[in-house]
């Protein structure tokens, strides 16, 4: 009898870009990426903290390397992956926040918003793409975007428009390389217990607000994303292009 082959989410051979490497979720996906056999480039903005990670892998006899990367900065971002790519995973987790009402965001909390998590993701999601079809590969580009990027949220009104582009975008780049094999997703997240929520979370009344909109009742750890990561950076997820994949706990199930 012939039994159907199991699903295998290895990544030996593969190549992967972690932006926003140096903690948090970045940090937590490159983790995962790195244990299922990918050989990890960690990048972000000050390469101290990631030689020390670089360092940590290689002790588990893991292969990564780290490079200085501003996401925002979209000519230096280009040449970096040129130089150092083609790769054939992207997890871009490199994003920035900076909450108010709408009635008083200034302009530049709102360019630097926006230059990170909509004009910065779109370029870096391009420039991997473009290495990736030179090279005539396949590949999984995967932006790290939010919950917010499917509903609204309480002085979230710039946050929130930044992570709605990333959701289209994604949609619209895995029309155009799909017939390249190149595809391309988001992971959407809750409120994941890092050191930039817990800012939110210390505040009693948005604690409260959190946990009720979260139908499973608790924040979100880092352990939650990984997995998720790992899927859609592997050819189990094979035909599955242009979607979210929301780990919520239910809160846009309303």
């Amino acid at each position: 009898m012939n039994l159907p082959p199991a699903p295998s989410f290895r990544l030996d051979g593969k190549r992967a870009l972690v932006a926003g490497a140096s903690s948090g979720i970045g940090l937590a996906c490159a983790t995962a990426l790195a244990s299922h056999g990918a050989e990890v480039t960690l990048a972000a903005r000050s390469t101290g903290k990631l030689a020390e990670i670089a360092g940590a892998f290689t002790d588990k006899g893991w292969s990564a390397k780290s490079l200085a990367l501003d996401v925002a900065d979209v000519a230096a971002t280009e040449a970096a992956v040129d130089a150092h790519g083609p790769f054939d995973i992207l997890i871009n987790s490199a994003g920035l926040a900076r909450h108010s009402p709408a009635l008083e965001t200034s302009e530049a909390d709102f360019d630097a918003v926006n230059d990170l998590n909509f004009k910065g993701a779109y370029f870096l999601t391009r420039a991997v793409a473009r290495g990736l079809i030179a090279a005539g590969k396949p590949g999984s580009l995967i932006n790290i975007t939010s919950q917010m990027g499917q509903v609204g949220g309480i002085d979230r009104a710039v946050y929130c428009g930044t992570k709605h582009a990333v959701e289209g975008f994604t949609k619209a780049m895995a029309i155009e390389w799909g017939p390249h094999s190149i595809r391309v997703n988001t992971i959407a997240p809750t409120f994941i217990r890092t050191p930039l929520a817990e800012q939110t979370l210390a505040i009693p009344e948005r604690r409260a607000w959190i946990e009720d909109k979260i139908k499973l009742g608790r924040v979100g750890e880092l352990s939650d994303i990984t997995g998720a990561a790992v899927y859609l950076a592997s050819d189990s997820a094979s035909l599955v292009t242009g979607t979210s994949l929301l780990i919520d706990g239910g809160w846009t199930a309303d």
